[in-house]
């Protein structure tokens, strides 16, 4: 939280003042799919997410009358060794099935996951694209996940996850 939320704020707050003073900017954070659509054994980091996409969209309005834009960039799975590197798991007995089913689950996401520059596409085009749009998905995935939420409605996704992963 410290790092993906506080920090995220921190900075932010930091710069506000000079596109205030330049009566123009944009700040870009990096949410993720799982800001709108929630995973199981993400926990935190989905809320965090979450907890992000609602700051950023709040924030904009905040900051619009200064011509200072908010844009978030959700990827989805991200061809990197991030997985490998990056997350902080904790086994514990009582999810074991949950966690094996979800881990099998993100293996297959990884199998079509975008490449590092298809995401940067994404983050070029949300910083140089002059609109007033404030979410920006990245990767196919991302984009079905989005859909379907649109589709079928946030209780029918959690419905539906639920019954993919956890059967």
């Amino acid at each position: 939280m410290n790092t993906n939320l506080l920090g995220v704020t921190r900075i932010t707050k930091e710069f506000i003042p000079y596109f205030r003073e330049k009566k123009k900017g944009t700040f870009l954070t990096t949410t993720s799919v799982a800001g709108f659509v929630a995973f199981p054994i993400g926990t935190i980091y989905n809320a965090i997410k979450f907890a992000l996409e609602g700051w950023s969209e709040s924030l904009s309005y905040e900051l619009s009358a200064f011509n200072i834009k908010v844009k978030t960039i959700a990827p989805g799975g991200i061809n990197t060794d991030f997985a490998g590197r990056s997350l902080d798991t904790v086994e514990n007995s009582h999810y074991k099935e949950v966690e094996s089913k979800m881990w099998a689950a993100f293996d297959n996401i990884v199998e079509s996951a975008s490449s590092a520059d298809q995401v940067a596409e994404v983050v070029y085009m949300a910083a140089t694209d002059d609109k007033d749009q404030i979410r920006y998905t990245a990767g196919e995935d991302a984009k079905a996940f989005a859909e379907r939420l649109l589709e079928i409605g946030p209780e029918n996704m959690r419905l539906e996850i639920k019954s993919q992963i956890l059967g």
